[in-house]
């Protein structure tokens, strides 16, 4: 029997002379193809609709002092950008292990750097949680280098699917995972008002916390669902109409970035999985090995900074950073998403 060819699927279609929605931004989906498109879109600082492009990469390096040989750990494989380097510095010789919690995005990251010519007697890819570093040490061994970038992706965030972002509409999700646990959405049906007061606080620090929660409430009473990411961003737009018109907007985006925040937070267990993975840091990393970490907000960076401080008092690590590390003002410039990012690292002693 014949092969039957394809039918040609005709790209999306847009109006105006640049695509602006996700979907139809076909050549920037398309990396491999479109080279030139890429390079245009970050040489003005912007970031390629589904790529992510990793921060602090120089500094990490530096610190990590990766010889050939060794054997580490990408809690966060992400992109994979980080990863990527990171190999090269093995030279072919020793073996990284990469988690991350996302099907979706790490099943195209590990054929991206399989055709890269990473494949499997270099790099171990693992569906699971970096909370279970150890499940992963049982099966490795102990690491000589340990990195954890606690960003989100940009290709989650700019994919209106994952709904990560209030600038465009899509399902109210937030899960690094799809597959499991409760969506933003169904967390919003029954949450109560000072609940979600305590959550908006203690995961981003929302100054309008209980304007927010009240107007929740109002959805909740009057049978009105959250169920997109628009809905929610409308919610919020209600519950600051007493704000000055001349500050109102501004204070809009600033409340969504937050709320949307506390939420991610609070669905995926952000908080409770990294005190996890950092009681667990210690005891994967051979004597003299070396783990750096990247946040992205000062909850995050309150509990890194802690952890290390008190295992370095204890012993446990031979020496920390003593101030956090910031990305250059060129690397801001080019990337405005690694503008928030703190890297803090330890040496085991």
């Amino acid at each position: 029997m014949e092969n039957q060819e394809k039918p040609h699927k005709r790209r999306v279609r847009y109006s105006g002379t640049h695509p602006r929605n996700y979907k139809e931004k076909y050549k920037e989906l398309q990396p491999e193809k479109y080279a030139d498109t890429i390079e245009k879109v970050i040489r003005k600082g912007g970031t390629p609709a589904g790529m992510h492009i990793s921060i602090m990469v120089k500094e990490i390096l530096d610190f990590l002092e990766i010889q050939p040989g060794q054997t580490g750990l990408d809690a966060t494989l992400g992109y994979g950008g980080h990863t990527q380097e990171m190999l090269k510095c093995l030279k072919s010789q020793g073996h990284i292990y990469a988690l991350d919690v996302d099907p979706i995005e790490s099943a195209k990251t590990r054929e991206r750097l399989e055709k890269l010519g990473f494949g499997e007697d270099i790099l171990t890819v693992r569906l699971l949680n970096f909370a279970n570093i150890d499940q992963v040490a049982k099966e490795a061994g102990k690491f000589d280098f340990v990195l954890a970038d606690l960003g989100v992706s940009s290709m989650q965030i700019d994919n209106p699917d994952r709904g990560f972002s209030y600038k465009v509409d899509g399902p109210l999700d937030l899960r690094m995972n799809p597959e499991k646990g409760i969506s933003a959405a169904e967390r919003l049906k029954d949450i109560d008002r000072e609940e979600l007061v305590g959550m908006l606080i203690e995961n981003s620090d929302e100054p309008y916390a209980e304007e927010i929660a009240d107007e929740v409430r109002v959805c909740q009473r009057s049978g009105r669902e959250i169920v997109t990411t628009t809905d929610l961003k409308q919610v919020i737009e209600k519950a600051l109409e007493f704000l000055p018109a001349s500050e109102r907007r501004e204070a809009v985006k600033k409340s969504c970035q937050r709320t949307f925040q506390a939420l991610r937070i609070d669905v995926n267990s952000e908080f409770e999985v990294l005190y996890e993975f950092l009681e667990k840091l210690p005891d994967v990393l051979t004597p003299g090995g070396r783990a750096a970490i990247l946040t992205f907000h000062s909850g995050e960076d309150r509990l890194v900074k802690k952890s290390f401080k008190q295992l370095y008092k204890e012993g446990v690590y031979s020496d920390i950073s003593k101030d956090v590390i910031r990305p250059s003002r060129e690397e801001c410039i080019r990337n405005s998403r690694a503008r928030s990012t703190k890297l803090r690292w330890v040496i085991r002693s």
